[in-house]
């Protein structure tokens, strides 16, 4: 398992087994249901509609109902009555005139000549004109009257013609107008029948409409009243028609609209889905590979954040089944920050925002609705928000108290982003609704951290992760193990604790895992617990056994605490990083002191058999431990210590630890290293500081 556990290519098995997972569980947003049906046959099942659509025919037949009920925009035009009173003088000025020029000597003569100039005169008139044409018997009755009855008449006509075109007349009513004013013009006129048809047919010809359309704002008015018709929507999970009834032409429109008559297959959905699980697990792969972990602990954050993603899928799966249920948007009540804060905790800050866009981009894709929508933006972006203000929100988190704290937090940004979605959208709500979706934002927080709480211990026994509230709850004195030490070993806890104050800041100096450290610092040295007295700490009396054995059982007293507190560890099953921070404080390091003795004793003696079994500080913590044991032992053995006195300990030791190759197989660079100093030397001073000397 542990070779399997490190083979480089895990990764990528994991990613791939999971985006099959994946891709199976969102292919049915995709996946239409198809029925082989013909019309007027009886349905065989209750049919549904698969999706959400406009019927493009109903809501067109819905604005031509309502454009049928606009009425026309007319505009009344005055000067019409103007522009033919003009004419009718016109056509009276051109007879007047032609008459005067008339020799009387030549009147038969000239009559024909004035009809002919009289005819070239309508002609121009008609030109300027529409609808101005009068025959020739009533051009012929107008030349044989005498100009003061041409002026008389004309005067009474034009008065009637003005009257007339005063009043609003549209197109429909000018033949009734027309008639109306030839009724009043042979009522009123005395004049000879022929003459009176002249009047007439020009009176006839002066009535048009002056109320008239106007067809662009005619136009505006329906594109307006056709625009404010709301599209004819087809709902998702409306039922079309019932088990057993007449698929009748309306019913097998509609079901040819949606797509669900034909069995043809539809590669295009399919292929959308995979590549959309494809770069999500894309990202995640990518970011896995790039990291600075081993392939095991890589491997296992992957396995945290895609067992993350698939329960909070199955979550979506589950509100999206039932939410046809509801006529309120059910996905509010999904716990947004539920995988920030799992991942957070488990994994790192980056990798908890990685996770939170890619369920937030799942979130929109599963509770999407309707043919063209590809995402429900609003729900994308609720889970968005949620998730990272529940990763900000554990970000200074010491205790598990902090999480259901955190948890209001992201209630509140929820209640946040509830008021301005219900502020945005144009749907009007009601009272019960406005409770519903306070309440679903307040419950989405709470249930987020409620199921983070109950699900990180099952993360943390099934995946073997120690999180930050297992470190937490591991330094807690009240832990047996720590009273063990404290009871047994006052003075082994007194030098861990001190150990744990100089490998946490060292550790927190170059960016490390500080409260791993700090923590790992309190077990280290239980081993020491087995045979207490023999480690010079817990020596009260002034009594040292070793005096009194030879270098050898010495040496395996010591070199046995190392793996006699790693058994002791595994025992309790305690975490992983702890036990390897107890069985690698020394390293392989060399028992100095007592290999000199023995080596007085038998300078055969081989330096080998006076070392620690190892293995090296395979990380950073253990690296940063294993020098901060060994100052702190050191300096606490100085008789009168100094600042100077301290600082050249300091660089000694990590010289020599450099030079014995004990940081070999772990990545500590020298810059690191000379940050570890540094904070050493800060520590140490501090616990170290100047005292005044009090008088006796």
């Amino acid at each position: 398992m542990k070779q399997w556990s490190n083979y480089k290519h895990l990764p990528l098995i994991i990613i791939s087994i999971t985006a099959i997972i994946m891709f199976l569980l969102l292919i049915g947003n995709v996946k239409e249901n198809t029925y082989d049906i013909k019309e007027f046959q009886l349905s065989p099942e209750t049919i549904r509609s698969v999706k959400t659509m406009e019927d493009s025919v109903k809501t067109e037949q819905e604005r031509e109902k309502v454009a049928a009920e606009i009425q026309p925009y007319y505009q009344f035009q005055e000067e019409t009555a103007d522009n033919q009173v003009a004419i009718i003088r016109s056509i009276f000025d051109s007879v007047i005139e032609i008459k005067k020029e008339a020799i009387p000597a030549e009147e038969m003569e000239s009559r024909t000549s004035q009809l002919n100039k009289l005819k070239k005169e309508m002609e121009k008139i008609a030109d300027n004109a529409s609808n101005v044409y009068l025959s020739e018997d009533a051009l012929t009755a107008l030349l044989s009257q005498s100009p003061t009855t041409l002026t008389q008449s004309s005067e009474t006509l034009v008065s009637f013609v003005k009257e007339t075109l005063s009043e609003r007349i549209r197109l429909e009513k000018v033949p009734e107008q027309k008639k109306e004013l030839e009724e009043k013009v042979r009522k009123s006129f005395n004049y000879s029948h022929s003459y009176i048809n002249a009047l007439v047919s020009i009176a006839r010809f002066s009535i048009v409409e002056t109320d008239i359309e106007n067809k662009e704002l005619t136009e505006l008015r329906l594109e307006q009243a056709k625009a404010s018709v709301d599209p004819t929507r087809i709902l998702q999970g409306q039922i079309l028609v019932q088990k057993g009834g007449i698929i009748d032409r309306e019913v097998y429109r509609q079901l040819k609209l949606l797509g669900m008559l034909t069995n043809k297959f539809s590669y295009k959905p399919i292929v959308g889905v995979a590549l959309f699980v494809l770069l999500t697990m894309w990202v995640l792969y990518i970011q896995t590979i790039n990291g600075k972990d081993k392939t095991v602990e890589s491997s296992k954050s992957l396995l945290v954040v895609l067992f993350s993603l698939f329960v909070s899928v199955l979550m979506m799966k589950v509100l999206q089944f039932i939410s046809y249920n509801f006529d309120v948007v059910i996905a509010f009540i999904f716990p947004t920050a539920i995988v920030s804060m799992l991942v957070y905790l488990l994994v790192n800050e980056r990798m908890a925002f990685i996770t939170t866009i890619i369920i937030a981009a799942y979130a929109g894709f599963i509770f999407q609705e309707g043919y063209t929508n590809v995402f429900q933006m609003e729900i994308s972006l609720y889970i968005l928000f949620g998730g990272i203000s529940g990763i900000f929100a554990l970000q200074r988190m010491r205790h598990n108290s902090q999480i259901l704290r955190s948890s209001l937090i992201v209630a509140s940004v929820n209640i946040i982003f509830i008021v301005f979605y219900l502020l945005m959208t144009k749907t009007t709500y009601g009272l019960t609704d406005l409770l519903f979706y306070i309440g679903a934002a307040i419950l989405s927080g709470i249930l987020s951290g409620a199921l983070t709480i109950g699900i990180l211990p099952f993360f943390e026994s099934a995946f073997g992760i120690l999180s930050t509230m297992k470190l937490i709850e591991l330094s807690n004195p009240n832990h047996p193990l720590l009273k063990k030490i404290l009871t047994e070993t006052p003075g082994t806890y007194h030098h861990s604790v001190m150990v744990a104050n100089l490998a946490e800041a060292a550790c927190e100096a170059i960016g490390a895992n500080g409260l791993l450290a700090r923590v790992s610092c309190y077990y280290h040295d239980i081993g020491k617990t087995k045979r207490p007295g023999f480690f010079i700490e817990n020596q009260m009396n002034g009594y040292n056994p070793h005096d009194n054995l030879p270098p050898e059982a010495s040496r395996d007293i010591i070199i046995a605490h190392a793996v006699d507190g790693a058994n002791i560890l595994r025992k309790h099953k305690m975490p992983k990083e702890i036990v390897d921070v107890a069985e690698q404080h020394h390293g392989t390091s060399l028992l100095k002191f007592f290999y000199y003795k023995a080596n007085e004793q038998n300078d055969k003696v081989k330096e080998q058999e006076f070392r620690y079994n190892g293995p090296k500080p395979q990380t950073k913590e253990n690296a940063i431990i294993s020098v901060a044991d060994s100052v702190e032992a050191a300096v606490r053995s100085m008789k009168e210590p100094s600042a100077e006195k301290v600082h050249a300990l300091i660089e000694s030791i990590i010289k020599d630890k450099l030079q014995d190759g004990q940081f070999d197989e772990c990545d500590l660079s020298l810059r690191e290293i000379k940050q570890i100093k540094e904070s050493f030397y800060t520590t140490m001073n501090g616990i170290f500081h100047s005292r005044i000397e009090y008088p006796k």
